[in-house]
């Protein structure tokens, strides 16, 4: 009813709508990024993941009781099964780079995300090499340079755990674009989270310690907010352009570097800032690209 609703809009009002919903895109992930650092001073990254599982898979379980099980359907086993190992790495190491750099240069290198995917895209989705593409990479690089400084500053564990949670999450991206062409997008939900949860399960029993009553308001924070962050973007693409879309996605940067400093005591830093502005810049040059040759 909601969609059919918004689909009945204007453009100016569709264009509102999409900005509420990347509003709370934003409080989603800053949300969930301060739960997690939160957890991280009691309990091992290895126990989060499971917890954050649990909880996601509980949510995603209701709405396939509520919708029946026949909307639960895949031809590709063995492929989600690949793509949900990769992607349990990728968070696994997002909250293991939480736990140790400030929450400002994770979001800066998560940026860094569509860089593999365009790679990933020409290399196995046979998609053309184009200037976009190109420009994207090439930025990319570089604005992971300007944020690391290798040869100037040590290379600490936290920046390479969060770039091989991008490089994970740009696999599992790739493999769930070409998922999504027979899959419906709750069954690739489901599946995600009921073929995580025994490979989280291994790892959170080898460091298990009990949450105290503390930890479970964030535990759920993590779980829900992992939801709806997803949810509210992939709502917000749907009614307006990604080129208005993206560069309010990009305001998580500077309010995560704003809760870093007053909750945590993070310094700024104007390389992690510059690093973040080029590959946004890159990414947001392919995006135009793109659209400007689709509507020539």
């Amino acid at each position: 009813m909601i969609i059919q609703n918004e689909n009945n809009l204007n453009e100016r009002d569709k264009l509102y709508r999409a900005v509420l919903w990347m509003v709370g895109t934003l409080v989603s992930f800053a949300t969930m990024a301060i739960a997690v650092r939160e957890l991280t001073d009691t309990i091992n990254s290895f126990e989060i993941v499971f917890l954050r599982t649990w909880v996601a898979l509980t949510i995603i379980l209701g709405i396939v009781l509520l919708r029946g099980w026949k909307t639960i359907s895949t031809k590709h086993l063995r492929l989600h099964i690949f793509k949900n190992f990769i992607h349990y790495i990728g968070n696994l190491t997002w909250i293991v780079g939480v736990s140790l750099i400030p929450l400002a240069q994770v979001f800066a290198l998560e940026f860094s995300i569509p860089i593999w995917v365009a790679i990933f895209a020409v290399l196995f989705l046979k998609e053309k090499l184009t200037l976009g593409k190109i420009i994207a990479i090439s930025c990319g690089f570089l604005g992971v340079l300007v944020i690391l400084r290798p040869g100037l500053i040590t290379i600490d564990q936290g920046s390479l755990a969060v770039l091989c949670a991008a490089f994970c999450f740009a696999t599992a991206n790739v493999i769930t674009k070409s998922l999504s062409k027979t899959d419906q997008p709750l069954t690739i939900l489901f599946l995600m989270f009921i073929m995580q949860l025994p490979i989280s399960a291994i790892g959170a029993y080898f460091v298990w310690t009990s949450p105290v009553w503390a930890d479970y308001p964030w535990i759920l924070l993590v779980g829900i907010m992992s939801l709806t962050a997803h949810y509210c973007m992939t709502r917000a693409i749907t009614l307006a352009d990604v080129t208005v879309v993206i560069p309010i996605d990009f305001m998580r940067m500077p309010i995560i570097a704003i809760l870093g400093f007053y909750l945590y005591s993070e310094p700024f830093s104007i390389w992690i800032f510059l690093g973040a502005v080029l590959i946004f810049s890159g990414n947001y040059f392919n995006i135009y690209h793109e659209r400007k040759k689709t509507y020539a």
